[in-house]
């Protein structure tokens, strides 16, 4: 594939705005990750890396691993996976409402500047990490083709006035409310008025994000020398659909048609296509401490781990303006199982790679509780520019993690 070149920048970006501008990739496995393999001995610049972090070693400079980090009062086993990015407590309780990832809060904030807010992917599921301001679930974009067609395939004229005519009609439908909001606001007494002037805020961002998006229908997609990628109806293609989906995510990335990424990589029963491996990754994080079991589990493991490596490897080999695109993206992976055999809650493998950050540390937060992870979202929040001092349960940024 040929890099990108500057004929195939649209009119409508900024070199320099894109050169400073900083992006986030959070990624969760479903399954847990076998601690044993993922912590590793000693903290601070001076640890020994773990077998998976062995893997990772070319990018131990620009990377911070955690451990004692979790969710506060997210438990519920599985339940939790869908609290990744948004620290919503006590997802197993009956009643249950989710509340906004911090991926989606970058969104509404900056997502404006490219032509997608934000991209919510998903490995073998159509469940994604995304949830709205109002906990609603943004469904997972699983098929490579589809996303590749959606990023870079301009549609015709036609298509492109029926977009724009949708727009225009949700613009519409805005105004009709707000017109019945201000009736409404003559009525009622001054808390009532303090929450439709909330209201009022909320319908003025979405007609300016609505208003936004007509723009960018009218603008020409970013143009790649790359075939369109495959989609994959073996069930085991586990480690070929996550490479697919971190091929277009960097893509995505580097042509700035979006700065904000979510994937969600779903493992279940299925048998996964690696060699020594007989089972699905589900029944293996059952393992009850049997070697047999714990090897095949490993195995899954670090055949993931190899593609984060190549995720990461590429971004670093792209320039924006003489700097790393991987120093300008925050790239977080990890999951919301401490223990999948177990299904624990607490102690998560979590780490960050990029994002300009001081990085090559193994930051130990954990004592009698663990430490607050939605602190590090804080902190990626202030490195894209976003002016916030809390998310969710945070106390505030991630301790020991500083920019470079």
């Amino acid at each position: 594939m040929l890099p990108i070149l500057d004929a195939m920048t649209p009119a409508c970006r900024s070199d320099d705005a894109f050169a400073e501008s900083q992006r986030l990739i959070a990624i969760q496995t479903n399954q847990g990750i076998l601690p044993r393999y993922f912590f590793p001995e000693g903290v601070g610049r001076d640890y020994k890396a773990s077998p998976y972090l062995e893997i990772l070693e070319p990018f131990r400079e620009r990377m911070t691993v955690f451990s004692g980090v979790s969710h506060p009062e997210v438990d519920g086993g599985h339940f939790a996976e869908q609290c990744f990015l948004t620290a919503a407590p006590h997802p197993g309780r009956g009643g249950f409402r989710n509340s906004i990832s911090v991926d989606q809060y970058a969104a509404e904030r900056i997502g404006h500047l490219t032509r997608f807010p934000s991209l919510a992917l998903s490995v073998g599921t159509r469940q994604s990490l995304s949830y709205t301001q109002s906990g609603v679930q943004i469904p997972g974009e699983e098929s490579p083709s589809r996303l590749f067609r959606k990023l870079f395939v301009q549609g015709s004229q036609q298509e492109i006035e029926a977009q724009i005519a949708k727009l225009r009609q949700g613009r519409s439908i805005l105004d009709s409310v707000g017109e019945r909001a201000r009736e409404l606001e003559k009525r009622v007494g001054a808390s009532d008025r303090d929450k439709l002037n909330q209201f009022y805020t909320g319908v003025r961002d979405l007609e300016k994000r609505l208003h936004k998006s007509e723009q960018w229908e009218k603008e020409p997609k970013r143009q790649v020398e790359m075939s369109p990628p495959q989609d994959y109806d073996d069930p085991g293609a586990l480690i070929d659909r996550t490479r697919a989906m971190y091929d277009l995510a960097r893509i995505a990335i580097e042509t700035d048609s979006t700065r904000i990424i979510s994937l969600y990589i779903y493992q279940n029963s299925a048998k996964p296509n690696i060699a020594g491996v007989d089972t699905g990754t589900h029944p293996l994080t059952h393992h009850g401490n049997q070697p047999e079991k714990l090897e095949q589990l490993r195995r899954i493991e670090s055949a993931q781990f190899h593609e984060l490596a190549a995720l990461l490897r590429g971004l670093d080999e792209r320039q924006a303006s003489g700097n790393s695109l991987l120093n300008q993206t925050s790239v977080i992976y990890g999951t919301s199982l401490g223990n999948g055999n177990s299904h624990a809650n607490d102690n998560l493998p979590v780490l960050i790679a990029g994002g300009g950050f001081r990085h090559a540390q193994h930051l130990s937060l954990g004592g009698t509780h663990d430490y607050p992870l939605p602190n590090l979202f804080v902190s990626v929040l202030q490195r894209m520019g976003i002016e916030t001092d809390r998310f969710a349960s945070s106390t505030g940024t991630m301790k020991g993690l500083e920019l470079s």
